[in-house]
């Protein structure tokens, strides 16, 4: 039955989506101690739980630091910047992309002049400390970090963002949206980019993201519900059933807290 099959194939890179994101925190908690990926299951999973009420997750970096010792905190909230900031650079650089190939000149020069401007104020604040640390000193930690382990979370972050963006094509497959690929994948990488940079809670992703879409869908005269439920489908799996699976480490942790 190919709608089962279907069904089947959109769960796998569910799947793959999340443990693409397993394996990029495996490799980079490396550095201060090896985790199986049993152990960097629960860790993100559950710290994708801890942050599903709090603004743009960030209730995430406090749930991963209470897998590890107190004085690892600082280390632990600097690492899951760093797996979280290289996807957010890859939505940038996609989505800028994408917005270039759908004629958005102007939002892609306006986009270029902000990256500008802030990489001039980061050059020329490079040595201002705030709380006793300064971009100087965050870039040094940062080097600190062994390049092939840079190199395996580039390349991780990548593959998963292949797998969410192509799942979402697939899902337009899925409902007959025919429009040729690079205008559909351009389109998926600037909902994701401009979504990815307003303020929201996970649990309200798919009102964002659904919102974001239907503008952009509907330039392209798609069906302005087939983008709304498709954006609610990708949330459902992709933010719902992980923090699911992720309540029941949240409350196993809690149980063996108490």
């Amino acid at each position: 039955n190919w709608s089962d099959l279907g069904s089947l194939f959109l769960l796998l890179l569910s799947f793959l989506n999340r443990y693409f994101e397993i394996l990029k925190w495996q490799n980079l908690v490396s550095v201060i101690k090896n985790i199986s990926v049993g152990e960097a299951t629960k860790q993100v999973l559950g710290a994708l739980t801890a942050g599903i009420f709090t603004p743009n997750g960030v209730g995430e970096y406090a749930g991963k630091a209470l897998f590890f010792d107190k004085s690892k905190t600082k280390k632990i909230v600097f690492l899951n910047l760093i797996c979280n900031g290289i996807q957010l650079i890859l939505s940038v650089f996609f989505g800028v992309l994408g917005l270039f190939y759908l004629g958005f000149t102007i939002w892609v020069l306006a986009i270029i002049g902000l990256c500008v401007v802030l990489f001039l104020i980061f050059f020329f604040s490079k040595k201002i400390k705030i709380k006793g640390n300064s971009i100087e000193t965050l870039m040094g930690k940062i080097n600190e970090i062994p390049k092939s382990v840079h190199q395996k979370n580039i390349f991780l972050a990548v593959c998963r963002y292949l797998i969410f963006s192509h799942q979402y094509y697939f899902l337009f497959l899925a409902f007959d949206v025919d429009l040729p690929y690079f205008t559909m994948m351009a389109t998926i990488a600037a909902v994701y980019f401009l979504a990815s940079s307003l303020p929201t809670f996970q649990f309200l992703d798919f009102a964002v993201k659904g919102s974001v879409a239907v503008y952009f869908f509907g330039i392209l005269n798609v069906n302005e519900w087939i983008v709304i439920f498709i954006s609610t489908l990708m949330w459902f799996l992709n933010i719902v059933l992980p923090v699911i699976i992720g309540s029941y480490f949240v409350l196993n942790f809690k149980m063996k807290r108490a």
